[in-house]
């Protein structure tokens, strides 16, 4: 259908549109006609990415000059080839519609691990392996030599996209990961550089946050994306941990033994090249003396050897003198590895400021902060210089030497906490070095500035006010929308007490209570007699989920539970969790029913969706609050009370319900989906945790479902899975929750669709 949004004509690819739909696109015009950022809230299974795609092509389509590029960001591989198969779906619409294919190139950019299509490169398991492997390939040095003697082995993908695939840029389409391999395949081209090239040529890429986030691979992926560009971060409920995680570096003292064995490795390396080509040497000592921009344009390809920090005014500087010369700054790197091994011989925990630690530095071991701050591209250029290829052997000195730049780059929104023991081993010795981001808005805060709309959206971002406070960033509107619906296929309830009036709750005091464990086991022994297919239930932790499950077994409620249904548990191992998904799967899909246990921020509740059958209820055991007792944590919230007047439970709070929103949400994937929510934990009753969640769910949690006990919890469960059990077809839930152009174009039912969305100004 073609709508008239503002005066936008955009082509939508399907015969109906959602209320909300046309309302979210009303909201992102407005944010691309004032070129500003926004923050958007849709119920998941709504169509967000449809509705994203449609007005923003449309809008490149009709405004070439204001728009250039949609940068598309999302967190998972199966999320960014859901998104292209949209982008597919609405370019045929485009092409049925107007009787010609839209001359837009769009394309998915992953890492080589997903996009190598070498023999046995592409076997290797781990990321970092395939990283090393290509390297080793593809490196400009290796090249060279191979020009001498072909018996020096080479990746021939790589080698005739260098030759040809340059000059033949990607044709108009929509390229997936599985779409590039192909190609790279049928043209003998490495995908991966298929992807990487495109990119500058592109109207819409879609790759991962790190990308952007991330300032080492921001630095060579995503530099010189145009400021007309609109970037879309989806699923962005946990942005601030993305970028928190980007700028933040852990070292242990195993960590500085392997660099002290680098730091020997490369003087070896260094002294051998003295030997047979001292000239090579020399070069780099005059390519440091005229400043780090010209030393820096031969950088190579591999993501793992960018710069993490240094802005543009720095690199116009020449390197300090004292680690120019090569040997002097492995010296240099020995004294400060040295330094670090001594500040972790530590018997209580140490927390200081940058400042404190450079100051530090100076005065026991005569290290300034101008060296230090150059220390990770003066690594870089020295293992260029060397033709090192093995790089997956050094990372223990490149984190190093990324630390000594962040460390001497930041002085504000960072702190340093050095602990004698590990939180995985609180009994053994063995001391870490944090340096926390505390400020999600430094990782951020470029993309902002750089681009002229930046787009936050989720599915469960509420309280939307709390994203601009720790981004820190002014939108130019923000707004939440609800789900309109012909029946309640929702059916959220706090169970706050078992049948013996019990309190049930995640509190730390209470979680050893034997009566509270009993009133979860025998919540859940109940719900899987009547609840069809399968139930997934999320934890707060997987030591808790462990507590409680061995204790289940004591009791026997593990027996009481598989008389009903298989039972499957999510473990921090990936591989296991796989299987145990699939199996969870084969047994929803065959009629026996099954019980996934897992936890909340593990894997299956990021990403991984339960629609239909897959998930009919979803439990959240307790409140997921994070460890309160991390000192990381504890560093946070004071810097974000005295930097942004974020009070400590606001934030808490806030990030508890968000993740627990998150967890049931899983359960509903669309509007033809029906699944019950069950907030097991009497807090949940409160104003203060309930008005936290996003407003879809709110709208359809009653006063008299929000402090139930185990047995009127099933009396209401029992009844709501009757009534979605009667015959309904799905049109007629199509009928009157969706609109006609007509319909929408007509002044009142413009007006009737802003009384049913929230939106805050």
């Amino acid at each position: 259908m073609k709508l008239n949004v503002d005066g936008l004509l955009v082509y939508f690819p399907y015969d109906y549109i959602y209320p909300e739909q046309y309302m979210y696109m009303v909201e992102l015009k407005r944010a691309l006609d004032a070129k500003g950022h926004c923050v958007l809230e849709m119920p998941s299974g709504t169509g967000k990415t449809v509705s994203l795609l449609s007005l923003i092509v449309a809008y490149l389509r009709t405004n070439p000059s204001e728009v250039t590029k949609l940068v598309y960001c999302s967190r998972t591989v199966p999320e960014i080839e859901k998104c292209l198969e949209e982008l597919k779906t609405l370019t045929e619409y485009y092409e049925k519609e107007t009787g010609e294919a839209p001359n837009i190139l769009g394309l998915a950019l992953s890492s080589r691990k997903n996009l190598c299509i070498h023999p046995s490169v592409s076997k290797e398991r781990l990321g970092k392996a395939v990283d090393t492997r290509c390297h080793q390939l593809t490196a400009s040095h290796i090249r060279s030599r191979r020009q001498h003697d072909p018996t020096i082995p080479g990746c021939s993908f790589f080698e005739e996209f260098d030759s040809f695939g340059r000059e033949s840029p990607l044709p108009a389409g929509i390229y997936s990961l599985d779409d590039l391999k192909d190609r790279g395949r049928q043209n003998g081209w490495c995908p991966y550089f298929i992807a990487r090239y495109a990119i500058f040529h592109a109207n819409i890429i879609v790759y991962s946050y790190h990308y952007l986030l991330d300032p080492k691979i921001a630095e060579l992926v995503s530099k010189e994306l145009s400021r007309k560009s609109v970037v879309v971060f989806d699923e962005a409920h946990n942005i601030d941990n993305v970028c928190i995680d980007s700028l933040s570096v852990h070292i242990s003292r195993k960590t500085l033994e392997k660099c002290q064995t680098n730091l020997e490795a490369l003087k070896q390396q260094i002294e051998r090249i003295k030997a047979t080509d001292a000239e090579r040497l020399k070069r780099e000592y005059e390519r440091l003396v005229e400043g780090l921009r010209d030393a820096s344009a031969a950088r190579a390809t591999d993501v793992q050897l960018a710069n993490p920090v240094l802005p543009d005014e720095i690199l116009q500087e020449a390197v300090p003198g004292n680690i120019r010369n090569a040997e002097h700054f492995i010296a240099f790197l020995k004294r400060f590895v040295e330094y670090l091994k001594v500040r972790l011989r530590v018997q209580h925990v140490v927390s200081e400021s940058p400042a404190s630690f450079l100051k530090d530095t100076f005065s026991k071991v005569c290290i300034d902060r101008k060296p230090l701050r150059f220390c990770a591209e003066r690594l870089h250029s020295l293992l260029r210089t060397l033709e090192l290829t093995d790089i997956q052997d050094l990372s223990p000195v490149t984190l190093v030497s990324n630390f000594a730049t962040l460390v001497s780059t930041y002085t504000k929104g960072f702190s340093l906490i050095i602990e004698p023991f590990d939180d995985k081993t609180p009994t053994i010795p063995n001391p870490v070095l944090h340096f926390s981001c505390m400020d999600a808005s430094i990782a951020i805060k470029p993309v902002f500035d750089r681009f002229q709309s930046v787009i936050i959206t989720s599915g469960t971002l509420s309280p939307l006010d709390m994203y601009p406070k720790i981004l820190d960033f002014r939108p130019v509107t923000m707004a939440s929308f609800t789900m309109t619906l012909a029946r309640n296929c929702i059916c959220p309830i706090i169970v706050g007490r078992g049948n013996d009036q019990v309190a049930m709750t995640s509190k730390f005091e209470s979680r050893e209570d034997i009566a509270v464990i009993r009133n979860y086991g025998n919540l859940l022994v109940e719900l899987s007699s009547i609840v069809p297919d399968g139930i997934v239930c999320f934890f707060t932790s997987y030591v808790y989920m462990e507590s409680i499950v061995a204790n289940w077994y004591e009791q026997g409620i593990i027996d009481n539970i598989q008389k009903n249904k298989l039972l499957f548990i999510e473990t921090q191992d990936a591989a296991e969790t796989s299987v145990a998904l699939y199996n969870y799967h084969r047994a929803c899909e065959n009629g026996r029913g099954a019980i996934l246990l897992s936890v909340a921020r593990g894997k299956v509740s990021e990403g991984i969706d339960f629609d239909h059958h897959y998930g009919r209820a979803v439990i959240m055991f307790g409140i997921p609050y994070v460890y309160t007792q991390s000192r990381i944590l504890k560093a946070r919230l004071e810097y974000l009370r005295d930097q942004f007047q974020i009070r400590e439970n606001d934030f808490l709070t806030f990030d508890a319900m968000r993740h627990a929103a998150q967890c049931v949400g899983r359960a509903m994937r669309g509007k033809t989906d029906y699944g019950v929510m069950v907030f097991a934990d009497k807090r949940f009753g409160r104003s203060d945790k309930r008005g936290k969640l996003p407003k879809w769910i709110q709208e359809y949690m009653k006063d008299s479902l929000c402090n139930l006990t185990t047995d009127e919890s099933v009396q209401i469960c029992k009844k709501f899975l009757r009534q979605m059990a009667q015959p309904f077809k799905h049109e007629d839930q199509l009928g009157l929750s969706l609109l006609t152009l007509e319909q929408l174009e007509s002044a009142e039912m413009r007006k009737k669709l802003e009384q049913t969305t929230h939106i805050i100004q």
